[in-house]
Parts: structure tokens; C-alpha cells; sequence
């Protein structure tokens, strides 16, 4: 006994309570079982809503599990994790956040189970690890395949991943989504590729959500700097200057002395001529639209207006990487150095004032390889939620066009492979059994909280749905939350592509392998808190969520 207080002695502070072995393997479940327990309730198109408000007083109302998790205070480093399971999921698909973060906070809470029975560990992570990789191959086995011009398909995948977020106009978002992803693809060999960054999206208040457009081109969110000038232009030619049309400033040490009125006038005719010569390069390219990075002169904007040439200024360099995909403009740093070639083409730029603001449309670009989507809705709440949900539909359409594979969703493809797993996990045999058995009763937490949210007896729900699956014929059939039962859903409008399945595999996998390791927490030292030199070691505090 003396000798376990002083190891814990070694590790942990005065007053630092040390957890380790089955009590820290339980701790680390609670707390990974506690936080996608947090998110639960938002699954599918009937999940609930999250209210969360900071400390300031801020609201956000979602049901995505990515924003939901990352704006929650969670301190304890497990639940961490598993928020890195749900900031792995959107950055790798953008959508599949809520499962990945249940499926792991299933696995463990089976786990903890085979624990009680006394299984080693690393027997379950054996199991879990033969299961993931035989669930990707069933994923693979059951997976559809879609054409990038079959926009009915894909406007299906958008929609199912739009649903629960903004189920009002769905479809119209879901029909946007798909003409601005399948603008921006390039063709790489026989792959299609999509860069996501290349939908811009711009948010409004005000309107409603059917007021929500794609627009062939960019918005920028600044106004024509003269009102001298058109507030709109028909086959605009399109200068992007990454430079100040304005005279430079002489260096910090330079001195410039006048001491006649005649020289004064001589110093603001040069400045005048300089102006004057940079608007005369302009116009010679053939250049209607001006678009700087950087400012304007006032007598340059004279000059500019006199020509009746539109001139936007201070543009952010995103929204300048955009334009020139956009209208095929090359960004130009040297005003002497512009020519007809340099220049972008679109069918139309003009200033239009939304909910109050004036912003500049550049649009009908011919071939737009940047585009953008401008979000309206009610209240700020709404068009925050809608930006997440298209951002989500974004990358489900993005990685079925890259992937060329989608799954029915509705919790069939769960169901599907969940029975295929048992088939495979009587060849294994062992204790790694009973792991496999494990993992296929985790995937089917998504059918089974779909049953919960649409009312129905998930018991019932489970039931059937292993019953149909066992079956060659029942390889669609889910749930159907909207009616209230299950049913075949191939014809639903309810797709998924499948990277959405195989990542929350991957990540929900690992970040439960990973905590089944630990059978120690320990409080350790780190530079960042270590007091100036002389001052003594101030003691840590524990670990909370």
C-alpha cells in the first residue's frame, strides 16, 4: 500500500486525485459516452435543435454536430477528442458529423460491456480494427454508382444532407448546391476534382431563404467607389490590379521643399499627370471594370468616372483569387504592364443594394470557375444555419462526384452491413468475435435513433430491419421518418455519398481504439505554465468537463 501512495506520489500534486486502470477506462467512457449523447437528438431529418449560449451572451441554435461540439466547453481531453472525431468528419466530407461522434461513443459504451466481461482491451481494439476494415469493404460491396450529369442523383444527396438543417425550400438549396459544385469541377485525367474554397459564400440578412441565389460569377461585398460612375455595365472587361491607383508616397526620409506657389502647382500637376496616365493605361487595355486590392486616388476616381469606368477598391485577396477564376482575369502588379489580354470578361457588372447595403455583382461569367451563393434569410440565426447546411450539402455532392459511389441512407446501409459483419465474425471465432458482434450492434445506433426521433419503438425498428436485411431483396430498406415505418427506400429521396460512411468509420474507430488504451491518467508538466525564474511551481488543477 505504501508503495502505490508514493508512485502516485511521483506523478501526481498534492490535492490531484491520480486515476488509473478500470476506473480511468470508465471515466474516459463516461465522458466520450456523455458528449455524443450531446448530439444524439439532432439525427436526421426529425432531430432537434441545439441551443448554445457563451458566456457573453451569444446564441447559436444549430443541429450540426461539427459547430454544435465546437462551441460546447468541453475541458476533459477526452471529450476533446471527440470533438476532433466530429472536426475530422467536416474537414475530410463536410458532412456525416453527427454519426461519427454516436458510432464512437457507441463502440465505447460496447466495449465497456466486454470490459465487464472481463476481455482485455487490446483483444476489443483487435476486433474493432478487423471490423472497420471489413465494414469499409461492405460499404464499398453495397455502394451505388453515380454520374457527374445526373443532377436528379446528386440534387438527392444535397437534399438529404440539407434536411433537419433548413427544411424550408430544401429543394431549392439543394438544386443550388448542385449547379455551383458541378461549375467549379475540373477534369484531372479521368478523376474529377472539386475545391470546395471555390463557392464562395455571402451572407445577408433580410428577405427570406427563397430569396437565396447562385450567381454565375462573384459578389463582392464592397460599392462603386464614385457616383459619377455606371452603377451597372453590359460586357464588362475586367481589370484585377494588386496596386494603389494613387501617386506614391516619398520615402520616410525624404524631404520635398517648396517654397513658391508656381512649385506647388508644378508638384500637383505632376501628381495630376501621374493619375491621369495610369486611367489612360487603363483605358487603353479596353478596361471598363477596375478592381484594386489596394486604394484609390479621389482624382483618380475622377478621371475614372469621366471614362465611365466602374472602380471597386480595398477587395480582399480571396475575393480576387475568385474573380480571376471567375471571369479569367490575371491579377496585375504593375499598371504599365496591363493589356487587353490581361483582362476578364463578364456579361454583366452592376451595384445592387441588399437589405440595405450596396454590393457589386459580377456576373453571367462565361465559364465560371468560381462561384458564389448569396444566403438570405429572416434573422441572422437563419442565415448562419443555412450557411452550415450548405456548406454540408457542398461537400456530400463534392465527394460523390469524386468518389462516384452513393449508399441509400435512412439507416439501410447500417442495418446491411451490421448483418454482414455477424456472418463474418462467426469465421473468426475467439474473443475478436464477440468485438466484431460489438461493432455491428454500434452501427446500428443509426437506425435506431432515426426510430427514436420519428416516434417509433426502436426495438420494433431493429427487429424488422434485421429481419429485411437478412434477406438478398431488403438491401435498401430503412427507415422511413417520415411515415413511421420501415420500408424499401432505393426511391426515397435519401442518398448519401459514401465518404460520408467510410470516414465516420475511420474516425470513430481510432478515436475508440485510442481511448481503450488508456488505463492511466496522469498530470503532467508543461512549459507554458512554468513560473518566471525564481517564483515558485504553482499546482495543477483536474480535468473537467
Amino acid at each position: 500500500m505504501a508503495e502505490a501512495n508514493e508512485q502516485q506520489n511521483a506523478f501526481m500534486s498534492e490535492g490531484t486525485k491520480r486515476t488509473r486502470g478500470r476506473d480511468a477506462q470508465r471515466m474516459n467512457i463516461l465522458i466520450a459516452r456523455a458528449v455524443a449523447q450531446a448530439v444524439k437528438s439532432t439525427l436526421g431529418p426529425k432531430g432537434m435543435d441545439k441551443m448554445i449560449v457563451d458566456d457573453m451572451g451569444e446564441v447559436i441554435i444549430s443541429n450540426d454536430g461539427a459547430t454544435i461540439l465546437s462551441e460546447m466547453a468541453i475541458e476533459h481531453p477526452v471529450g476533446k477528442m471527440m470533438v476532433d472525431v466530429a472536426k475530422t468528419q467536416d474537414e475530410e466530407v463536410g458532412d456525416g458529423t453527427t454519426t461519427a461522434v454516436i458510432l464512437a461513443g457507441t463502440l465505447l459504451e460496447k466495449a465497456e460491456k466486454l470490459l465487464d466481461d472481463s476481455i482485455h482491451p487490446s483483444l476489443i481494439i483487435n476486433g474493432y480494427m478487423m471490423a472497420a476494415s471489413k465494414s469499409k469493404e461492405f460499404y464499398e460491396e453495397t455502394a451505388d454508382s453515380v454520374k457527374f450529369d445526373d443532377k436528379k442523383t446528386l440534387s438527392t444527396i444535397a437534399l438529404t444532407s440539407i434536411t433537419g438543417k433548413s427544411a424550408e425550400y430544401a429543394d431549392t438549396l439543394a438544386n443550388l448546391v448542385v449547379e455551383a459544385v458541378t461549375s467549379v469541377a475540373d477534369v484531372e485525367g479521368t478523376k474529377m476534382t472539386i475545391n470546395e474554397d471555390n463557392i464562395k459564400l455571402e451572407k445577408k440578412t433580410g428577405g427570406s431563404l427563397k430569396d437565396t441565389q447562385l450567381i454565375s460569377g462573384i459578389v463582392i461585398d464592397k460599392e462603386i467607389v464614385h457616383t459619377g460612375m455606371p452603377r451597372s455595365i453590359n460586357d464588362a472587361k475586367i481589370a484585377l490590379l494588386d496596386l494603389a491607383l494613387e501617386v506614391k508616397e516619398p520615402e520616410s526620409d525624404a524631404k520635398i521643399e517648396i517654397s513658391t506657389p508656381e512649385e506647388l502647382q508644378a508638384f500637383i500637376d505632376t501628381e495630376e499627370k501621374q493619375l491621369r496616365g495610369m486611367v489612360d493605361l487603363i483605358k487603353k487595355a479596353g478596361a471598363n471594370v477596375v478592381i484594386t486590392q489596394k486604394g484609390i486616388d479621389d482624382l483618380a476616381q475622377h478621371f475614372l468616372a469621366k471614362e465611365k469606368i466602374i472602380a471597386v477598391r480595398r477587395v480582399k485577396k480571396s475575393d480576387m483569387d475568385a474573380l480571376a477564376r471567375a471571369t479569367g482575369a490575371s491579377v496585375i502588379t504593375s499598371i504599365k504592364e496591363l493589356s487587353s489580354k490581361d483582362l476578364g470578361f463578364a456579361g454583366k457588372v452592376l451595384e445592387k443594394r441588399v437589405s440595405g447595403d450596396a454590393m457589386v455583382f459580377v456576373e453571367q461569367c462565361k465559364n465560371p470557375k468560381s462561384v458564389s451563393i448569396l444566403i438570405r434569410g429572416g434573422t441572422q440565426h437563419i442565415v448562419d444555419e443555412s450557411e452550415r447546411a450548405l456548406v454540408d450539402a457542398i461537400g456530400a455532392v463534392s465527394s460523390a462526384i469524386e468518389t462516384g459511389k452513393v449508399l441509400v441512407g435512412a439507416g439501410s446501409c447500417e442495418a446491411e452491413v451490421a448483418v454482414r459483419l455477424r456472418d463474418y465474425a462467426k469465421t473468426i471465432g475467439g474473443r475478436e468475435q464477440l468485438a466484431i458482434e460489438a461493432f455491428a450492434d454500434s452501427l446500428e445506433v443509426i437506425p435506431r435513433t432515426l426510430a427514436e426521433t420519428a416516434g417509433m419503438d426502436p426495438i420494433d425498428a431493429l427487429v424488422t430491419l434485421r429481419s429485411a436485411h437478412s434477406k438478398k431483396e431488403g438491401k435498401y430498406v430503412g427507415v422511413n421518418v417520415y411515415k413511421g415505418k420501415i420500408e424499401d427506400m432505393k426511391n426515397s429521396k435519401c442518398l448519401e455519398p459514401l465518404p460520408v460512411k467510410t470516414q465516420a468509420i475511420d474516425s470513430a474507430s481510432e478515436v475508440a481504439e485510442m481511448i481503450l488504451r488508456i488505463d492511466d491518467i496522469i498530470l503532467g508538466s508543461s512549459k507554458s505554465r512554468m513560473p518566471p525564474q525564481g517564483m515558485p511551481q504553482g499546482m495543477g488543477g483536474g480535468m473537467e468537463m
